[in-house]
């Protein structure tokens, strides 16, 4: 993001870097709306999908509520935490932004490999399809980048024994893989035919496929920012 000259702002000759940065502004700060919009929209039929039949849930019901707000919820949000555009945490220091991420990883992260530990314990088989063996990656790069996030939470106290991008830049990557391979698992669960059968639209996908659409638009704009900064920080740490 191109910063502003303080001069800019009290409309100085840089008025026209003033005006582009504030175009790109606006153009994030949008995104970033439309990514907790389309969060709310797929968050949202995930839940009602699971609690179609009342009370109480089935375990694959129980899992689909627990994963959901694991990875699509609380991850997704934890993600956009440290964002530097990002609207309810605009304002916070960076130590907090910090802490509300660390927050909200564990308790998705958490969630999610609860969730998928049950329907692991639920089936006879596991892993036997495209949508459990996503699942398997996403739990595991959430398990590593869970336990790695504490190196590079604690960075700056141990950057006499490991420096700070080396664990910083696994996290952010370890985190990335899992949350994409959370999105690919939750699509081909969208694919499934008691979903579409729920839908109405059984016989034609394209509630499923929109469903599919706004996962992968909210997925590929919260991700964006991280891959940035770990391109950043491997370049530094390059050069």
């Amino acid at each position: 993001m191109v910063v502003a000259d303080p001069e800019a702002v009290n409309g100085s000759k840089f008025e026209g870097v003033e005006t582009d940065s504030y175009a790109l502004r606006i153009f994030q700060s949008t995104l970033n709306l439309l990514a907790h919009i389309l969060i709310g929209i797929v968050v949202g039929v995930c839940i009602v999908f699971a609690f179609r039949n009342g009370l109480p849930l089935n375990m694959t019901n129980m899992h689909i509520v627990l994963c959901v707000i694991g990875y699509q919820l609380l991850m997704a949000e934890g993600i956009l935490a440290l964002c530097p555009h990002n609207s309810w945490t605009a304002g916070f220091r960076l130590v907090d932004k910090r802490r509300t991420h660390t927050i909200l990883q564990i308790m998705g992260s958490v969630l999610a490999i609860v969730g998928s530990v049950l329907k692991m314990l639920d089936k006879s088989t596991n892993f036997n399809t495209l949508h459990g063996q996503f699942a398997l990656v996403a739990m595991v790069f959430t398990t590593v980048s869970l336990v790695n996030g504490l190196t590079s939470l604690y960075a700056y106290e141990l950057r006499k024994c490991i420096p700070g991008n080396f664990s910083k830049i696994p996290h952010i990557i370890f985190g990335v893989v899992a949350f994409v391979a959370a999105l690919i698992s939750l699509c081909y669960g969208f694919d499934y035919g008691f979903f579409k059968t729920w839908t109405g639209l059984n016989q034609h996908y394209g509630f499923a496929y929109a469903m599919m659409g706004m996962a992968a638009a909210f997925t590929f704009i919260i991700i964006v920012n991280p891959m940035i900064t770990a391109f950043s920080k491997t370049v530094r740490m390059c050069n």
